[in-house]
């Protein structure tokens, strides 16, 4: 438990941060999850519209600090394989 004013308020600002996080991690594994779908289903159009619309917002997780480039960068690189990968 928080002793003084500033650890209190620290405490306030780290559980509004919690929830902010949570929902931006939950919006990457959605788009992630919109591009994979298409792919089980042999959609290679859809995949590719959706992996376009996604790269953003995985980029914008790098930037906030939220994941790590290198993280960003293999999900990119494997769901692009994927989507290359489909007849």
């Amino acid at each position: 438990m928080a002793n003084t004013p500033s650890a209190e308020k620290a405490a306030r600002q780290a559980v509004k941060r919690r929830i902010d996080n949570i929902a931006a991690i939950s919006k990457m594994r959605t788009a992630i999850r919109s591009i994979t779908l298409p792919i089980d289903a042999g959609d290679k159009d859809k995949a590719q519209a959706a992996y376009t619309a996604a790269v953003p917002t995985i980029d914008a997780m790098v930037s906030k600090g939220m994941i790590h480039r290198n993280k960003a960068a293999r999900h990119k690189s494997r769901l692009a394989h994927r989507i290359s990968g489909m007849a």
